[in-house]
């Protein structure tokens, strides 16, 4: 174990990462049951071998306390003979050994070594190193499974934003560009799209990225929100050929760079009159009459708000109703304030492998809680009307 690696008691002491957590054991603990077993009967489940020994009979069902919260386990039953988990007997420290474990294939995912020697403290017996790989590669594959899958439908918005964690190369530690992509789809459903890491936000990077994303199924976009990355904005023009929104908050701190401490509040009071018109051709005229108004005494500005002002009201000609959530990146700066806060434990990755794990994770998990939300992050009957797709209908109203 090493000090970059995230602890136990750092774990607990978030909510969210307690669950995430509590899920990766009882996964982790489910295949260390299934690969002891294939050891005691001398063949996988289901599989037809002439070494076979016994057979399985169904499983029992135990509750496994822990400090990340009770564990729902399925210990496998045989025909000859009994088993039971070496973890589980009394007196062992068998939740710290196997949180130990995911901890190292979690987080650092490089030494089968050292989750071999940690499941044998356990008291597990007959796992041979390559089945303690294929724990580690299993635990990696539900993340690639989840950062890889289709996407389906129409995917009229999607918001690009990137954070920077730390993490090692060639014995150097560098800052490590983490970019997300988000959307929402023609249900009105939001969900994470994709990740990638890098070592800068160039126009390469940000290009692979994209055309990954339509490689897995990405279409129908019809405004694109992030900063003013020089690179990412050709990117967009390139690959998705869609609007694309300049993020207001960051428009706002550069355009106030040049009002001074004392106009900062007039002039953001003058600008946000162009955000409160009804319409798209209002709000225009509004913008040019603020940047006219402020030409004679701060010229910068003014330049800046004739060089903006497609791209920070490009939201205005979308439904009323979606305009709060479009005009910023404020919807996905929350999954990456989410992010900094759980890499922050670990400070310096091992590898780039080690981000994508940790990184990947909170995204799948984060997902996993949009996809259980009641309510659409817009309804349906407002975002329909943008899709192309013939097949997409709005509800039948029961009589």
């Amino acid at each position: 174990m090493t000090d970059e690696m995230m602890s136990l008691q750092a774990l607990l002491e978030k909510s969210s990462d307690t669950d995430l957590l509590r899920e990766m054991i009882g996964f982790a603990a489910h295949r260390l049951m299934e690969l002891e077993v294939e050891s005691l009967t001398g063949a996988a489940h289901g599989e037809r071998s002439a070494d076979r020994i016994t057979h399985r009979n169904g499983y029992r069902d135990r509750d496994w306390e822990t400090r990340a919260g009770t564990v729902e386990l399925r210990i496998p039953k045989l025909r000859k003979g009994s088993y039971f988990p070496g973890f589980l007997e009394p007196r062992r420290l068998a939740e710290k050994a196997l949180t130990a474990v995911i901890q190292e294939a979690y987080i650092q995912g490089v030494s089968t070594r050292s989750v071999d020697e940690l499941v044998r403290a356990m008291g597990m017996t007959g796992i041979s190193k390559s089945q303690v790989s294929r724990l580690c590669g299993e635990i990696d594959g539900k993340i690639a499974a989840f950062l890889d899958r289709p996407l389906e439908g129409e995917w009229p918005y999607i918001w690009l934003d990137a954070t920077y964690v730390k993490a090692r190369r060639d014995g150097h530690v560098v800052s490590v560009a983490v970019i997300v992509a988000v959307g929402v789809n023609g249900d009105g459903r939001r969900e994470v799209l994709g990740l990638a890491i890098g070592t800068s936000e160039a126009e390469t990077f940000w290009t692979d990225f994209l055309r990954k994303l339509t490689r897995r199924g990405l279409r129908g976009v019809k405004l694109v929100v992030s900063d003013a990355h020089e690179g990412l904005k050709a990117s967009i023009a390139k690959v998705l050929n869609s609007s694309w929104q300049r993020c207001r908050v960051h428009f706002m701190r550069n355009a106030l760079a040049y009002a001074g401490k004392q106009g900062r509040r007039v002039v953001s009071a003058f600008i946000a009159t162009a955000f409160a018109q009804d319409d798209a051709e209002a709000a225009r005229t509004q913008w040019r009459q603020v940047a006219d108004q402020l030409r004679p005494r701060v010229k910068k500005l003014a330049e800046l708000m004739d060089e903006a002002e497609g791209d920070v009201l490009a939201y205005m000609s979308f439904p009323p109703a979606h305009r709060p959530k479009l005009h910023s990146t404020n919807p996905i700066e929350r999954v990456n304030g989410e992010i900094k806060r759980r890499t922050e434990v670990v400070g310096i990755f091992p590898n780039d492998e080690a981000v994508i794990r940790l990184v990947g994770a909170i995204l799948l998990e984060q997902n996993d809680e949009w996809a259980v939300q009641r309510a659409r992050y817009m309804t349906l009957e407002t975002i329909a009307p943008l899709s192309h797709d013939p097949f997409v209908k709005l509800p039948a109203v029961a009589a």
